[in-house]
Parts: structure tokens; sequence; C-alpha cells
């Protein structure tokens, strides 16, 4: 199914932005820069919210305003009210699974410990088939010092441009993506020559 609705998760505030739990956020604001779309606080959606044209499609992006574990919220409130499936649906995230400058995209699967992929599959009542966006922060190697790795420590700085460098999604694997030609988009994404 085609791309509807992509949103970004993070933390709201200047305490969180420069995080690693926040580079889902980044990459929808740069997307959101990229293709000129305004996001702007919508408080029925509990979140900032464009709508723009990308790549000749009608796409809607969120930012959402509620902390990373309520994320749901957001992406519930847009998906209900618009008549959105899962399935149409991309969501860009934090990954502690891979180091930073690595990522992948996904379609489906479950929360992996995320919990706000956790808020955003409740939400929408249980269904899972949404696109994922995968961006690379690496892991703290102790899983007591997770919360204080990906909320309270600033990103360095060398870590934040990989990690943004490999989730630059060129136009022809954007336009597959929005397409719904997950496959052919990962192929493309994940091939080991690929250099953005």
């Amino acid at each position: 199914m085609a791309i509807r609705l992509i949103a970004g998760l993070g933390n709201p505030g200047k305490r969180y932005a420069s995080t690693r739990h926040n580079i889902g956020a980044v990459w929808l604001e740069s997307l959101a820069r990229r293709f000129g779309i305004d996001l702007a606080e919508h408080r029925k959606f509990k979140g900032a919210y464009g709508r723009g044209d990308i790549l000749g499609r009608d796409v809607r992006l969120l930012l959402p305003s509620t902390y990373v574990n309520l994320s749901g919220e957001a992406v519930g409130a847009v998906a209900m009210f618009y008549k959105i499936e899962p399935a149409e649906m991309l969501i860009a995230y934090d990954e502690v699974a891979f180091p930073a400058g690595r990522c992948r995209l996904k379609g489906g699967g479950g929360h992996n410990g995320h919990n706000g992929l956790k808020s955003v599959i409740a939400a929408l009542g249980n269904d899972q088939r949404f696109a994922r966006l995968r961006i690379g922060v690496g892991h703290p190697g102790i899983a007591d010092e997770m919360v204080a790795y990906l909320t309270r420590v600033a990103m360095p700085a060398a870590d934040r441009e990989a990690a943004t460098r490999a989730a630059w999604l060129s136009d022809e694997i954007l336009d597959l993506v929005l397409e719904g030609d997950l496959q052919q988009a990962m192929n493309l994404f994940h091939a080991p020559t690929r250099t953005e």
C-alpha cells in the first residue's frame, strides 16, 4: 500500500533535542525541510503536523509532541481522523540494535523493546504492519544504562552525522517507499555499494 503518513519519534523540548532517542524526530524535520512542508502544532493530533507534496504524492508528516513512550497517542489520532491504515505508514525511530551509521528499512514486525513502537502498535489495535526506518544509535553495552544513554546524554556529533547520513533516502528509494514497494526500496537501500 502507498504511504500516506510518515512520523518521526522523539521526546519534546530542548532538553532532549540532541539525544539519541530523538534521531527519528530529527530525520522527520529534515524530510519536511527538504520538501518544503511546514509542521505546525496541532493539539488534536498531539504533535506538529504538516501535509504536502513529496515526489508527486500527497503525504502527511507527524512529529509527536508526546514523550516517545506515548507516541501512539499522536500517531493513533492522525490515523483515526484521516482513516489511514497501519500499512500506509512509515515510522522513523532510534534503533539500539545497530551502531550509528547503520540504518535499515523494515516492513512490519514487533517492537523489539522500543517503547515508542509499543505505544504505536497498541494505538493501532495491535496492527504491526507499518513500515519502519530503523536509525542506528548504538547500544551502551549495559541494559541498566539504556535510559540514560538514550535520553540524558547528547549523541556525539560524529555519531549524529553518521546516523543522519545513513538514514538519507534518495529520491529513488523514497519514491519506492511511498509507492508501497518496500521490498525494492530495501534492496536498493541495503545494497552494500550504496553511498549517499
